[in-house]
């Protein structure tokens, strides 16, 4: 029950969350490794198998282990859920048992109403995992808005690249996917950005590394309002090249 096997379930399933905290310092990622390796067992858990009522199952189970590490009892032992266990304290429960049950909606196939729901999604899963981050590393309850309108934008941006692959399993990602609106969507992402970047004095030295994980949100979001149409078609990933240098800067500057 290490750290290491949280570690190597992210290399394999999330590699960019994986090399944003393969560049923080080692006791962060005893910190960052289970929360992104809880993560990533909870977004794949409605997708391993095709009977919605064993998704909800595996589902549960994640809710019920952070009901347990809620009442500072004994925790069942698994690879990632005695390892979060010690990562997080029981406030952290509430944030995380809300991105469990926003997953739930990759069980139906109704789409989201309108972009209030898909904003909501993008805050319970990828907000709620970069502020548990960020509050375990020592971020101030007052800049909880900060770091929730980055991961908004982060969250954003992995959606996108989501879409082709969502759509081809029959979901309905965005409930308008016209370019106009993509390209609407793409901009507040980039707000939500940009007004976190100017609040950033907020977030002290210790908690930079759980925002790094956004490092390809800025780029992605900007070449999506560039040209909508590489949301569906699949054509926003960035250059091996920008991606490495650009985690690069983040982690030797601490800018986020």
């Amino acid at each position: 029950m290490s750290i290491a096997a949280c570690a190597a379930l992210v290399e394999r399933g999330d590699p960019d969350r994986f090399l944003s905290a393969m560049a923080a310092p080692v006791p962060a990622r005893r910190v960052l490794f289970p929360l992104y390796a809880f993560n990533l067992e909870v977004a794949r858990a409605p997708w391993v198998t095709a009977e919605p009522m064993i998704a909800e199952m595996r589902l549960q189970w994640w809710r019920d282990a952070l009901a347990e590490i809620a009442g500072g009892g004994p925790v069942r032992r698994h690879e990632v859920a005695t390892p979060l266990a010690e990562a997080i304290r029981p406030g952290d429960v509430p944030v995380l048992d809300a991105l469990v049950a926003a997953r739930r909606w990759d069980l139906g196939r109704e789409g989201f109403a309108d972009e209030a729901e898909l904003a909501a999604h993008l805050d319970a899963t990828a907000g709620g995992l970069m502020w548990v981050a960020a509050r375990r590393l020592g971020a101030p309850e007052a800049a909880e808005p900060v770091v929730r309108d980055l991961a908004w934008g982060q969250g954003l941006a992995a959606w996108f690249q989501a879409v082709p692959a969502l759509e081809a399993a029959g979901r309905r990602p965005l409930p308008d996917g016209r370019p106009g609106a993509v390209r609407a969507l793409a901009g507040e992402g980039l707000r939500r950005i940009a007004r976190a970047r100017h609040s950033r004095t907020a977030i002290p030295g210790s908690a930079a590394p759980a925002l790094l994980a956004a490092w390809l949100a800025k780029p992605l979001l900007k070449r999506a309002a560039a040209d909508p149409g590489a949301v569906a078609d699949g054509r926003l990933a960035t250059s091996e090249f920008r991606r490495r240098a650009g985690l690069a800067f983040g982690a030797v500057t601490g800018r986020w």
